[in-house]
C-alpha cells in the first residue's frame, strides 16, 4: 500500500511563493513517476507538473512553466513543488499522485488516469 501526504498549502498574495511537499510511504520502490495536479471549484482536475522517479525528466503544464519547479528527494521519498510568481488563477486544491505505470512521455505523465495513488490534497489560495 502507498500513502501520499501533501503539505505546504496556504493563503498568499499574488506574486508570492509557496512550496508544496508530498511525502510518500509504502511501496515507493515500485514508483515510475510522480505528479502534481490541481482542481479549482467547479473545474476539472488538471495537470500541473510531473517527474520521473527513475530519471531527471520533468514535465510542466504551459500555464505554470517557468514559474513552478518540481523536484524529488528519493532518499526521503519526497516530491516538492516550488511555486513562484503565484497568480489568483493558481487557486485550487493541489493533489500529489504516484504511479507504477511504466508509460513514459508527456502524454502519459499529464493524464490523471496514469496514476495509481493520490494524496488528500492541500488548498492553495492566491489573492489579488
Amino acid at each position: 500500500q502507498v500513502q501520499l501526504i501533501e503539505s505546504g498549502g496556504g493563503l498568499v498574495q499574488g506574486g508570492d511563493s509557496l512550496r508544496l511537499s508530498c511525502t510518500a510511504s509504502g511501496r515507493t520502490f515500485s514508483f515510475h513517476g510522480m505528479g502534481w495536479f490541481r482542481q479549482a471549484p467547479e473545474k476539472e482536475r488538471e495537470f500541473v507538473a510531473a517527474a520521473s522517479w527513475t530519471s531527471e525528466t520533468t514535465y510542466y503544464a504551459d500555464s505554470v512553466r517557468d514559474r513552478f519547479t518540481i523536484s524529488k528527494d528519493k532518499a526521503k521519498n519526497v516530491v516538492i513543488l516550488q511555486m513562484n510568481s503565484l497568480k489568483p488563477e493558481d487557486t485550487a486544491v493541489y493533489f500529489c499522485a504516484a504511479r507504477e505505470n511504466i508509460c513514459s512521455g508527456y502524454g502519459c505523465s499529464r493524464v490523471a488516469n496514469s496514476y495509481d495513488w493520490w494524496g488528500q490534497g492541500t488548498q492553495v489560495t492566491v489573492s489579488s
